[in-house]
């Protein structure tokens, strides 16, 4: 839980950082260019959403984050469409 805290409001968070630079318009390469660590969330956004995929999870923030990253939504439409998004029921109570 402490990481998950850092890595939102940590200063020094890479992945925050790139999340930031992300919202004021700068392309993923560009910011990934300029540091000299990894922000392991680039890569783990495209697995986990790979593996929500896999199993039919839907995890519309996840997508959302990996359209950003691949420049395909800018944040703020992202943002929109989340808020606005069809509401679903978190539980299947079915089985």
């Amino acid at each position: 839980m402490g990481d998950l805290l850092l890595t939102c409001t940590g200063s020094l968070s890479r992945n925050r950082t790139v999340g930031l630079e992300l919202g004021r318009g700068r392309k993923l390469e560009e910011i990934l260019a300029g540091m000299n660590q990894v922000a392991e969330g680039v890569r783990t956004t495209h697995a986990a959403c790979q593996l929500a995929d896999d199993l039919g999870v839907d995890a519309p923030i996840m997508q959302m984050t990996r359209s950003i990253l691949d420049a395909e939504i800018e944040p703020a439409q992202a943002g929109r469409r989340l808020m606005t998004r069809q509401l679903t029921s978190e539980h299947d109570f079915s089985s």
